[in-house]
């Protein structure tokens, strides 16, 4: 079985997210995140997190894990990192599960990741691309702020290893630079 694309729940959790996230000055990285996410009928959307860093995907996630029947996981570095996302989610109203380790530590207990989203600013996001344990369906990989770390010779296939198949990726404008890749069964 393979990720199959439903444009009805896409825009559903779409238009539940651009609701939602109002009251943030985003740039539509949470929509376009959460319609994707939703739209590919994704089981296990994990993320990672840095203390300080906004919770408009965050929230876009979350829809789009509720739309699909799914599960949103946020991994963060420590215990500060922990409890301003928790507290910022629950200011939006939206609970949320969170796992705090380094990237080894926190990928060890997740299995069969459909999309993930990573944010170039954090320092280890390589390293939880690397340790992630993606579906055997397939899964959807996402940077955020891609336009930031353009210059550093980022390529998938280099991070992801050589029994990865990167089906296609793109860098999209959308927000600093959105580069996503599809990953195959």
């Amino acid at each position: 079985m393979k990720l199959v694309w439903s444009p009805e729940t896409a825009s559903k959790a779409y238009l539940e997210t651009v609701k939602s996230c109002r009251i943030f000055n985003d740039s539509g990285v949470a929509e376009f995140l959460s319609a994707m996410a939703a739209g590919w009928n994704t089981k296990l959307i994990v993320e990672s997190w840095s203390y300080g860093g906004p919770v408009a995907t965050s929230i876009g996630l979350a829809v789009a894990a509720r739309h699909t029947s799914g599960r949103h996981v946020c991994i963060v570095q420590d215990e500060r990192s922990k409890s301003s996302y928790v507290e910022a989610m629950a200011v939006a109203g939206v609970p949320s599960t969170v796992i705090v380790g380094d990237a080894e530590e926190a990928m060890e207990g997740l299995s069969g990741i459909d999309f993930l989203v990573v944010d170039s600013k954090r320092k280890d996001f390589a390293r939880v691309l690397r340790y992630a344990k993606l579906s055997h369906k397939g899964a959807i990989l996402a940077c955020k702020n891609a336009c930031r770390r353009a210059i550093s010779g980022f390529r998938w296939n280099r991070v992801l290893g050589k029994e990865t198949r990167v089906v296609r990726s793109v860098v999209l404008p959308v927000g600093q630079g959105l580069d996503i890749a599809h990953i195959g069964a």
